[in-house]
C-alpha cells in the first residue's frame, strides 16, 4: 500500500495540504483537508515531499559574464564501505528561490571488492520491468547504470540484481540474487541526509560478501530404511508425486468451501500457497507450460504472482495476455530446463 493512515498528502487538482486518515481500499483513501474529510483516489493526490523535492518554477534567465564562471568540478567520488553496493546521486537544479529541487538519479553499481562480477540488472515499476542490462564489473570500480527521473521514483520501484563470479569458483554459489525495495518517504529522507552533511551521494548494500556454494546434505538411506521410512528410487521418482495439472483454477471458492469469513490476507496467502503447489509439481514432473488463473480484479493476486515467477530459474517467459476462455485472467507460464 503506497499510503498509510497519518501520511501527509497534497491534493493534485487544487493543490491542497492534507492527511490521510482512513484506507478505504486498494483503490481510495479518506483525506482530510482543513478539517473537511472527504474520499479520495489515490490518483488524485501524491506526497508532498514530491513537490518539495521536484517542483520547479519558471526562473528568469540572467546573463552571465566571462568572470562570474566557475569552474566546473570534477565528479564526486562515491566513497562506500567493503562489498557491492546500489548507489544514488541526486541531479539538482534551482528554482527562483536559489533553492535546489532534483531533477534525476544518477544510479551506480559501485564494487569495493577485489573480485570481478558478471551482473544482471531489473528495474521495476509497479511490478512491470522498465529497464535492463547485462554486464560485468571489475574489482573495486564504479559502474554507471542509468538516469532516473525523480518523478518516476513514487511508482514503487524496485531494483533487482543478479550476481555471478565472472572466474567461475567451485567453492563459491554459481548466482546470488538480490532485491531492493525503496519506498518515497526513504528516498526524500535519505536526500536530505546527504544535502545536511554535504555529501554527493547515499548508497544501499547488496552483499558484503560473495556466499559460499551451499553442499547438499547426503543422507543414509540406509539408516532411513532401518528407521522405517520408506526409500524410493530416483529414477522412479514421478511414480510416487501427486499429479500435475496444466491449468490451476485459483478462485478462492475452487480451493475451499469454507471461505466467506476469511480475510483478504487469508485468501491471498491461500490462493498463493496453492499456486506454489502446482508450480513445483509442474516442474517436477517438466512440464513444457502451466496456466494459472488467477482473475482480474484488483491484480493483487496476479502481481504477486508474476513478482514470483520473476525470481524463478526454471521460467522461461510468462504473458498475461487475451485468451479466449479466461479473458485478461490467466498468466500462461513457459518453462525452461
Amino acid at each position: 500500500m503506497k499510503y498509510q493512515e497519518g501520511d501527509k498528502i497534497i491534493v493534485l487538482l487544487t493543490n491542497e495540504e492534507g492527511t490521510v486518515v482512513e484506507i478505504m481500499n486498494e483503490k481510495m483513501v479518506m483525506i482530510e483537508v482543513k478539517g473537511v474529510r472527504f474520499p479520495a483516489y489515490m490518483d488524485q493526490i501524491d506526497f508532498p515531499y514530491f513537490k518539495m523535492f521536484s517542483e520547479k518554477r519558471i526562473v528568469e534567465k540572467k546573463k552571465i559574464f566571462i568572470d562570474d564562471v566557475k569552474k566546473e568540478k570534477g565528479s564526486p567520488k562515491i566513497k562506500v564501505d567493503q562489498g557491492v553496493f546500489l548507489a544514488f546521486m541526486p541531479i539538482f537544479d534551482k528554482d527562483i528561490f536559489d533553492d535546489d529541487v532534483v531533477e534525476k538519479l544518477k544510479i551506480y553499481l559501485i564494487n569495493q571488492t577485489e573480485t570481478p562480477y558478471h551482473f544482471t540488472y531489473n528495474l521495476f515499476f509497479s511490478g512491470d520491468s522498465s529497464f535492463e542490462l547485462k554486464n560485468t564489473i571489475g574489482p573495486l570500480t564504479d559502474f554507471y547504470l542509468h538516469n532516473i527521473n525523480f518523478e518516476d521514483l513514487s511508482d514503487n520501484p524496485r531494483f533487482d540484481v543478479e550476481f555471478s563470479l565472472a572466474n567461475a569458483d567451485t567453492k563459491k554459489a554459481p548466482y546470488y540474487e538480490t532485491s531492493l525495495k525503496l519506498k518515497a518517504k526513504q528516498l526524500f529522507k535519505r536526500i536530505e541526509e546527504i544535502q545536511l552533511k554535504n555529501e554527493p551521494t547515499f548508497s544501499y548494500s547488496l552483499f558484503e560478501h560473495y556466499p559460499d556454494k551451499v553442499d547438499d546434505e547426503k543422507v543414509d538411506l540406509s539408516r532411513l530404511g532401518n528407521a522405517g521410512f520408506r526409500i524410493y528410487d530416483v529414477s522412479k521418482v514421478k511414480e510416487n508425486l501427486p499429479p500435475a495439472r496444466t491449468v490451476v483454477d485459483l478462485h478462492i471458492e475452487k480451493l475451499t468451501d469454507h471461505w466467506k469469513h476469511l480475510s483478504n490476507f487469508e485468501i491471498l496467502t491461500l490462493q498463493l500457497k496453492e499456486f506454489e503447489k502446482f508450480y513445483d509439481l509442474a516442474v517436477a514432473h517438466h512440464q513444457p507450460s502451466l496456466t494459472v488463473i488467477h482473475g482480474v480484479g484488483l491484480g493483487k493476486l496476479r502481481d504477486e504472482i508474476h513478482d514470483i515467477l520473476r525470481l524463478k530459474k526454471e521460467v522461461k517467459s510468462f504473458v498475461n495476455q487475451y485468451h479466449a476462455s479466461y479473458g485478461y485472467g490467466a498468466t500462461e507460464i513457459y518453462f525452461s530446463y
